[in-house]
């Protein structure tokens, strides 16, 4: 039965039981547990890191789950690959899922040249049923220094910086030790693994990027990475390495010719990429040679298509190099949020 209400249309306070108020807590929503992520102060996003501190601080803290981060490739394609293999080192360090694809190199080749994780001392006196690197960052110096623009922010937001860093950290003189790289499950997509037929009304290159795009899809159907999924297992992350799209290597002509015929073929794939991860428990790192592409509106466009864009550009072979201002550092970088 209703409980009486008097004329305003609030219970009766004779009829109310006792020990009970009108303010009610609220139960906040529970956010997924994965190891190596962590939400967002801003909006609560479950971020993971790039494997760079400091790139990870200039993107907000890391990482969201479900987007895309494009970068742009210096000239010589060393430090941009050097971004993607943090990337993929930090996913192996998490004990997360890859998912490697490129047209030229074998994946495995890859993998191989990951960057050796520096082990702090917690790590190394960590019991032996433990895995072997915690998901908690270390206290050892960067690897790799790059000369942020807004390397000169005011000090109280370098400390916050470092009081909240976030990932590992690596030394690229040395390779991951096989045990550790393969303890991580990896997912691979080479190229030439997957010939094509070109017909009348498919070219070469949407053809291969429909091959990729079908094949995330069915990885992240079948292990699990789809949000809307029943939790049968543990949640775990797919990180997606993509290497130089947008290549002769693909089969697309986007950096050979000023007005390329297949133009709108790499756009098209990142908007299949990004709807799909917008479900997924996965995130992306998209290298693309943008200093090729003669078409700036086009670029403009592949950027728009990503939430997060980086160009790179390194201080060899230019006047910088030789600069005594810039000797500790070694690449410049842009950064542009969607």
């Amino acid at each position: 039965m209703a409980a009486p209400v008097n004329s305003v249309g609030k219970p009766s306070p004779e009829r109310l039981p006792l020990n009970t108020t009108s303010f009610q807590k609220k139960t906040r929503s529970k956010l997924i547990s994965i190891p190596g992520t962590r939400p967002s102060v801003q909006n609560g996003q479950l971020l993971v890191s790039t494997g760079v501190t400091s790139l990870d601080y200039l993107l907000g803290g890391g990482l969201a789950v479900g987007t895309v981060l494009l970068v742009e490739e210096d000239r010589y394609d060393s430090y941009s690959r050097m971004i993607l293999k943090y990337f993929l080192s930090e996913g192996v360090v998490c004990r997360h899922e890859l998912f490697v694809a490129t047209a030229q190199d074998d994946p495995d080749d890859i993998l191989q040249e990951l960057p050796a994780p520096i082990l702090d001392d917690v790590a190394i006196h960590k019991p032996l049923e433990q895995p072997l690197l915690s998901c908690e960052p270390s206290n050892s110096l960067d690897a790799m220094k790059i000369a942020w623009r807004y390397q000169n922010l005011p000090k109280v937001q370098s400390a916050l910086a470092s009081s909240s860093r976030f990932g590992h950290y690596y030394d690229v003189s040395k390779t991951m030790e096989p045990e550790i790289r393969q303890a991580a499950k990896c997912h691979r997509f080479y190229l030439p693994e997957h010939p094509t037929l070109s017909s009348p009304t498919h070219s070469p290159v949407l053809e291969s990027y429909s091959a990729l795009l079908k094949s995330l899809q069915d990885i992240i159907h079948k292990e699990g990475f789809d949000v809307a999924a029943p939790m049968s297992r543990p949640r775990n992350i797919l990180r997606i390495g993509l290497h130089s799209l947008g290549s002769a290597l693909w089969g697309d002509d986007l950096t050979c010719h000023d007005n390329p015929a297949h133009r709108h073929a790499l756009t098209t794939f990142l908007y299949g990429l990004r709807a799909l991860l917008r479900s997924s428990l996965a995130v992306a790192v998209v290298t693309v040679s943008s200093h090729l592409i003669q078409d700036r509106a086009l670029m403009g466009s592949i950027t728009r298509l990503c939430d997060n864009a980086i160009a790179l550009e390194s201080f060899k072979g230019s006047e910088r190099e030789t600069n005594p201002l810039y000797k500790d550092y070694h690449v410049d970088i842009n950064c542009f949020i969607n």
